[in-house]
């Protein structure tokens, strides 16, 4: 077997002996690796001579197909960050060649379209695991970046073998063991997404877990995914979705493992997963460029672990990451504290700080506190572009908290962080526009702004309309 940091020229489709094992579960049946071979093989016989694929597969097991077929056909995926016709426009002009999988009935948004089969295909004379070119780039995942075009980071197979690896491994060991075959998975992150794509779909293909094909949002769904698959069970989330499975305290079936990203916890959130959930919560640190970094149980302590084969130099805002499946050293855009070769405090991300009257804070300890409000469903800070009529900027605070006051928000604020990061401004909304991974973008918060702060007026008033 290949080891974390061996140079490769194959890599496999899939990993595991036993070709009966399940790959994925839909409605309580399972897949097996054999049959996803299968209808990998069968999809890239439909494809085309040539062409770059991008995949909005929404079905987690399709999505992971369509990925294995351009796989097969030495072709690369596109992952975009989101399905709006507008992204779809932006790739097109970026990827002449561009075709796009869809499931049946999808928008093709323009694009020259394949459709998924609605059957299986036939298993019959398959008896082996097809390799892949590891210099392939398998998958260009996509960031929108300030100018709202999407951002490829091309991914090579070879490099999301030892990526996933490096995962199944850690997660094991969390696990008390040596590796994830017979663990099944739900996961509540779109699979296009890096976090989604490593820790559900890649996990499964080449960690030996079976991932749920579906994407539960709401806790109802959660669980009921979740009780439709065996033990030992691995719920894969968000912080968000985290959130509002905890506070709707449905029966949910036991669970071996929660692994949460996109935005830290803290130590108090941590632990009350651990105990409503009752299992131990592990935590994955990550980014577009690098892919994921490091692991931390959070009610262990506050210092992060690399992956094997990672390591991190550097300090404050100025760390990289190298080695591993990092193929040349990146920056990351975020400010940490480095403790070691493998270990590391994270501070705040480089672009979430906050600089008033000298003082420095980051939007998303701001966050974390407002949220921590009795009666506050969902909240976030927004940093506005502009300074007031004295030269200073004010922060806002959108909420979603019926029947809790301004005044009430703003006065539990005041026990929690330093006055000068108490909004002048909290504005009641309905809901917060997130992303499908629990994510708010700041042009989606100022978007939010210019519906709510309609006037000079309004804004005097702290967000009330006048």
């Amino acid at each position: 077997m290949t080891r974390i940091g061996d140079p490769m020229t194959d890599a496999p489709l899939v990993i595991g002996s036993d070709l009966a094992a399940p790959i994925a579960w839909r409605g309580g049946t399972s897949i097996s690796r054999l049959q996803f071979i299968a209808d990998a093989t069968a999809l890239a016989e439909r494809l085309p001579a040539n062409g770059t694929m991008l995949n909005l597969s929404t079905d987690r097991y399709r999505f992971a197909v369509g990925l294995a077929a351009a796989l097969l056909r030495g072709q690369s995926s596109l992952l975009p960050p989101n399905h709006l016709a507008d992204t779809v426009a932006r790739l097109r002009a970026r990827f002449a060649d561009a075709f796009v999988l869809v499931e049946a009935g999808g928008d093709d948004h323009g694009l020259p379209a394949i459709a998924h089969a609605e059957v299986a295909a036939s298993s019959a004379g398959l008896d082996h695991i097809p390799t892949i070119d590891a210099d392939l780039v398998a998958a260009y995942v996509l960031t929108s970046g300030s100018t709202g075009d999407p951002v490829p980071h091309g991914k090579p197979w070879g490099l999301l073998v030892l990526n996933a690896r490096a995962e199944a491994t850690r997660l094991a060991s969390f696990l008390g063991r040596s590796d994830l075959s017979g663990i099944a998975l739900v996961a509540t992150v779109p699979p296009q997404h890096m976090y989604g794509f490593e820790s559900s779909v890649l996990l499964a293909m080449l960690g030996g877990a079976a991932f749920d094909a579906g994407r539960p949002f709401f806790p109802a769904d959660i669980a009921s995914a979740l009780s439709r698959l065996p033990a030992p069970r691995l719920l894969v989330t968000t912080p968000f979705h985290l959130k509002t499975l905890l506070d709707a305290a449905l029966p949910l079936p036991p669970l071996a493992l929660v692994v949460c990203a996109t935005a830290p916890l803290s130590p108090q959130q941590a632990a009350r997963a651990e105990s409503q959930l009752g299992a131990p919560l592990v935590e994955i640190y990550g980014c577009t460029e690098a892919g994921q970094v490091a692991t931390r149980r959070t009610t262990a302590g506050p210092e992060w672990r690399t992956f094997d084969g990672l390591r991190v130099d550097g300090d404050d805002d100025s760390v990289i990451v190298s080695g591993g499946h990092v193929a040349e050293p990146t920056p990351l855009a975020d400010v940490l504290e480095v403790t070691g070769e493998q270990t590391f405090r994270l501070l705040g991300r480089a672009n979430d700080l906050v600089n008033i009257g000298g003082k420095r804070s980051s939007i998303g300890h701001l966050n974390f506190h407002l949220n921590s409000i009795d009666g506050v469903v969902d909240g976030s800070f927004w940093m506005p572009p502009e300074s007031d009529d004295a030269g200073i900027v004010r922060l806002v605070a959108f909420v979603v908290a019926p029947g809790v006051s301004r005044e009430r928000i703003v006065a539990a604020l005041r026990e929690r962080v330093d006055a000068t990061f108490v909004p002048r401004r909290v504005v009641h909304v309905d809901a917060l526009p997130r992303e499908a991974t629990g994510k708010i973008t700041v042009a989606a918060l100022a978007g939010l702004a210019a519906k709510t702060l309609l006037s000079p007026i309004a804004i005097r008033l702290g967000g009330r309309r006048p």
